[in-house]
């Protein structure tokens, strides 16, 4: 594929797509940077890494429009971060810290960030798919024509509350695109064990609503797909499932050894780098060259850096904000 050759939707410029190559890096960085405290036991609680699945997160939310919303998952920092949503506040929440989203008390699995249309993530597996339909049922009656593109993962495919949802928007035709990151394991179970489909994807026909397979690690083809099911959902056609093919490199969290899984599989995975790829279709199309991709990756690591000091620098909770923002 070369991008002349390929017809990209109308807002995305030269310009937006080096900005994308910038973003997955700092979504990169950021999440190793994450497991770099947590190793030292400098952040608390569990996190979820999705180091390898960066283009999942930056193609397809570059295909929104600034109106329009996303829900995240347990492993959802990448979205946020898509999203337009602030790392430093990012970052001092999984410190702990008062400047973070959650004045620290939600940590990694509960950042949101609701001006920029960020829903939030979801400590439950599915949790996040209801609260999407809901969001696009709002927007379908109040006439605001936003769309929801809802993330989730190939383990929530086989919870109830997939089902439910997407028949439900299926039978109401609402504004939002379920987005599947297929990553291969729902914890430490592969998805051929799991399900008796080849696709994820392929669930869409019991809903009368189209699905589509994608590479997981294209960006460029999530942002096609994307940017065509959003604005068919917002001209009034309802829902459609897009499922992508990723990987996650690290384990399921900070204390998966992943004994499940062979390494000769993860290096067949890394060979197939997102970004790498991604660089290497800005270079042949005269967008970049070697030296401003390696500039630009140096400025994705700085912000995540000064995130880090910012984290740092930011206050702890005192003893009396305890039992503040527990109910609303």
């Amino acid at each position: 594929m070369t991008l002349t050759t390929t017809k990209l939707p109308p807002h995305i410029t030269n310009e937006k797509l080096i900005d994308m190559y910038k973003e997955m890096w700092l979504i990169r960085y950021f999440d190793e940077k994450v497991d770099q405290f947590f190793a030292k036991g400098a952040i608390h609680g569990t996190t979820h890494l999705a180091v390898g699945q960066e283009p999942s997160a930056t193609g397809p939310i570059a295909a929104l429009q600034p109106k329009d919303k996303i829900t995240s998952t347990h492993r959802g920092h990448g979205h946020s971060i898509a999203k337009g949503t602030d790392v430093n506040r990012m970052m001092a929440e999984l410190f702990g810290k008062v400047d973070g989203y959650c004045k620290g008390k939600g940590g990694s699995m509960h950042i949101a960030d609701l001006e920029i249309g960020n829903l939030g993530a979801n400590g439950i597996v599915a949790g996040g798919i209801s609260i999407a339909v809901g969001a696009a049922l709002t927007s379908k009656m109040k006439n605001s024509g936003y769309v929801v593109l809802c993330y989730f993962g190939d383990g929530a495919s086989n919870e109830g509350a997939f089902h439910e949802s997407v028949n439900l928007a299926s039978v109401w035709g609402l504004p939002v695109v379920f987005f599947c990151e297929n990553n291969q394991y729902g914890m430490s179970g592969s998805v051929k064990d799991m399900t008796n489909v080849e696709n994820i994807a392929d669930r869409a026909a019991a809903y009368g609503i189209p699905g589509k397979v994608v590479d997981g690690t294209d960006v460029i083809e999530m942002l096609n797909v994307t940017y065509e099911a959003v604005e068919n959902a917002r001209k009034g056609n309802g829902p459609s499932i897009i499922e992508a093919k990723t990987y996650r490199w690290k384990g399921h969290s900070k204390s998966d050894a992943k004994l499940y899984r062979t390494r000769e599989e993860e290096n067949e995975w890394k060979s197939r780098d997102g970004i790498k790829k991604f660089k290497e279709l800005l270079i042949a199309e005269g967008l970049l060259t070697e030296e401003k991709a390696k500039e630009l990756q140096q400025e994705a690591k700085k912000e995540i850096e000064d995130s880090v000091t910012f984290a740092q620098n930011s206050p702890e909770p005192t003893i009396d904000s305890l039992f503040e923002d527990v109910y609303a």
